[in-house]
């Protein structure tokens, strides 16, 4: 290459670094945007996902399509939008289980750092999950259960849809701040630890309230509390373990946020902001969000780090205390 052309790409592209972010971004989205869900088509997750896409199609005036890629507690997805091209059309819903708790249960087996891998736009909602028991089960409420636990260690059974994951997270802060000792029963999926609850396999489970509602309304199970510091707004009869003195401090519910390939250009990242924290106020989606047990939480990028590194901490006592290892 001659010194004269060198010098031109040279000049090319200083001009081009040199360009405000407002102006690099300002011809994206060019093409279909693609939303990876780490889990199985027709979950919460999902459903949550394509009423996001049902309003960035219109804010973003480009289609956007949502790809299902579960496995291995959601990791699979997350690692392939870790390494798909940081151009901002491959983006995760992700939820706190593959961005922030895994790396501490499964640390070196991880194929991706979410802290270096993924950019974090912003949070979507927050989801607490209901403590649900048998009907027969011999406790109306937490109290009793906490009682019941504390005559009976190691005997009641509480059913989580795996290792490591926001709901045995539960399960594990529950017993150590009522000082109760129970048994884990991980299962592969929430239809089926919600049927053995049910069927009385089980004792108890944490789970969605919006997977947990038909059981509830149909008598198959009872909710005795939310894991959320205070009464779900869409289920306000539902107690919060929080209002249980010896348990005042609990609050651990699961969220999701939207994040893309860690080298997503920062006005790409900022425009995805913008578009998903606009459609997060819009008064539809966020009825539509409650509906599946959600409440929207839009936040700017900066928010959201700084709430990742805060839940993060909070996982991170309770996987030490527990002793929380995934197999």
């Amino acid at each position: 290459m001659h010194s004269i052309q060198r010098r031109a790409l040279l000049c090319a592209t200083v001009a081009f670094a040199a360009l405000p972010l407002s102006t690099l971004a300002q011809d994206y989205p060019t093409r279909p945007i693609t939303i990876v869900v780490p889990f199985s088509a027709g979950g919460g997750v999902d459903a949550m996902a394509r009423l996001l896409a049902e309003k960035l199609r219109v804010s973003l005036k480009q289609s956007v399509v949502v790809d299902n890629k579960p496995g291995a507690s959601g990791m699979l997805g997350a690692a392939f939008v870790a390494k798909a091209a940081p151009d901002g059309y491959t983006l995760l819903l992700g939820s706190a289980g593959e961005t922030a708790i895994n790396p501490l249960v499964y640390k070196t087996k991880m194929q991706y750092s979410p802290e270096k891998d993924l950019a974090p736009i912003t949070a979507v909602t927050r989801v607490p999950n209901v403590l649900v028991a048998n009907p027969s089960f011999p406790a109306k409420d937490l109290p009793e259960l906490v009682a019941y636990a504390k005559k009976n260690p190691g005997k009641v059974t509480y059913a989580t849809s795996g290792v490591g994951n926001p709901q045995h997270l539960n399960g594990e802060l529950l017993q150590s701040l009522a000082g109760i000792q129970m048994q884990h029963v991980p299962y592969k999926g929430a239809s089926n630890q919600l049927v053995d609850v049910a069927s009385g396999n089980v004792d108890i489970t944490f789970v969605s309230l919006a997977g947990a509602t038909p059981f509830i309304k149909g008598n198959r199970v009872k909710a005795l509390a939310v894991t959320s510091a205070r009464r779900a707004g869409f289920a306000p009869d539902i107690p919060a373990i929080a209002e249980f003195a010896p348990t005042a401090s609990y609050d651990l519910d699961n969220w999701f946020g939207l994040f893309a390939p860690a080298k997503t250009p920062p006005a790409v990242q900022a425009k995805l902001n913008e578009a998903v924290t606009a459609a997060l106020r819009d008064p539809e989606l966020i009825k539509r969000l409650r509906e599946q047990g959600g409440e929207p939480m839009p936040l700017s990028q900066t928010q959201f780090r700084d709430f990742i590194k805060t839940e993060s901490v909070k996982y991170a006592h309770i996987v030490d205390s527990a002793r929380i290892v995934a197999e």
